[in-house]
């Protein structure tokens, strides 16, 4: 760890996106204080932000994506959203939302902040981790990880792929369709993300869309409680099983909507089978014809940020991390949220909650057993 004066909370929360923002607010109500204006207090916490303005991820969205087209956004607990327009970017609504909820409740959030390495300080499976961070080092008796994925996109290797010529870019770096006009797109990707983005980009742009495996549209109304339900149930079950979670749409399929049933209407919504190689000018399709483009864009989600934990080995062969509820089979000190089941919006809110609540009760059980050592000695003298 560096030489710099360690400091020390109780809880650290990392990311100040959904999941983040809902443990602040459970840490909080729970009597935790802010471990920077009370350092020396019982039980305290701070949160670490990354970016440099409140909002987690969303700030970093597409201009096109209104909230409207969003996948809806569940209020963050004890402070319901106002009414937003439809129309207005998520990327500006929601971190207006989130940067309000930030200033009613006063959490103490330290930003921009980068946590670079977690490691155990011993051997006791009851001490403290440590903290390698941007803001210097620091100390924790429990660690509750909301860094989701946006910062970690998946970006496939094809052979070829270092020839091209055109551009390549991550929907992480997606800004408008405007910047796609007269253009030859190859969207890749099955997702809700490749869907909306082939539709704007089509507008403008010859497009051709790419996917390893025939997309499942689901018939008729997308009943958002049932297929919640199940699909949290399934994730549940492999994130216990410490299996590797896929993406939401391998979960749920792909519903119509406005845009995808737009994309088909243009005659756009045409998936061809993942393209064999790329070339200077095109890609290679499967069947050896050649087409050519002079974008790529790859649409093909993310993974968990996850790299500063793996000085804790808390993967498995398979390369899952087994968890119970929210917190990681291999250490009970860390919690995930935002992370499998709780990726959701309203899964972030109750992943937060719960991890607190489990932090809670371990404190309240250390604390009873100190008390009952402590009075053994008097005992035994009477």
């Amino acid at each position: 760890m560096s030489e710099q004066v360690e400091r020390l909370a109780t809880v650290v929360v990392v990311g100040a996106g959904q999941a983040g923002l809902s443990a602040a607010y459970h840490l909080q109500r729970r009597g935790f204080v802010s471990a920077l204006q009370h350092p020396d207090a019982e039980r305290t916490y701070v949160v670490f932000d990354a970016d440099a303005a409140p909002g987690g991820a969303w700030q970093h969205r597409w201009e096109s994506l209104r909230m409207a087209t969003v996948n809806g956004i569940f209020d963050l607990p004890g402070f319901p959203k106002p009414p937003i327009d439809d129309q207005e970017p998520s990327r500006d609504a929601v971190p207006r939302y989130f940067g309000a909820y930030e200033e009613r409740f006063g959490f103490p959030i330290i930003r921009p902040v980068t946590v670079t390495r977690v490691e155990r300080l011993d051997d006791d499976p009851e001490g403290r981790l440590g903290l390698e961070t941007t803001d210097g080092p620091w100390a924790t008796r429990y660690l509750v990880n909301a860094t989701g994925t946006w910062t970690n996109p998946t970006l496939p290797a094809y052979p070829g792929q270092d020839t091209f010529l055109g551009r390549q870019l991550h929907t992480s770096d997606y800004t408008s369709l405007e910047e796609f006009a007269g253009h030859r797109v190859a969207v890749v990707g099955g997702g809700i993300s490749a869907v909306q983005q082939l539709e704007e980009i089509s507008r403008v742009a010859w497009t051709a869309w790419y996917t390893r495996r025939e997309p499942v549209f689901l018939p008729g109304e997308f009943d958002h409680e049932t297929i919640g339900r199940d699909t949290i149930a399934k994730v549940v079950a492999d994130v216990e099983a410490g299996r590797r979670t896929g993406s939401v749409v391998s979960y749920t399929g792909l519903a119509w909507t406005p845009y995808a049933l737009a994309a088909r209407d243009r005659g756009v919504l045409d998936r061809r089978p993942m393209f064999s190689a790329i070339e200077p000018h095109g890609v290679r399709e499967a069947d050896g014809t050649f087409t050519s483009v002079d974008v790529i864009l790859w649409a093909t989600g993310f993974k968990p940020s996850l790299t500063h934990l793996d000085p804790l080995q808390l993967r498995n062969a398979e390369g899952g991390i087994a968890l119970r509820g929210t917190r990681v089979e291999r250490d009970h000190r860390v919690h995930l949220i935002g992370f499998g089941p709780s990726q959701s919006t309203v899964g972030a809110n109750r992943a937060g909650r719960d991890a607190v609540a489990e932090i809670a009760r371990e404190l309240a059980q250390a604390h009873a057993r100190d008390d009952a050592a402590s009075r053994q000695p008097a005992d035994r003298m009477a």
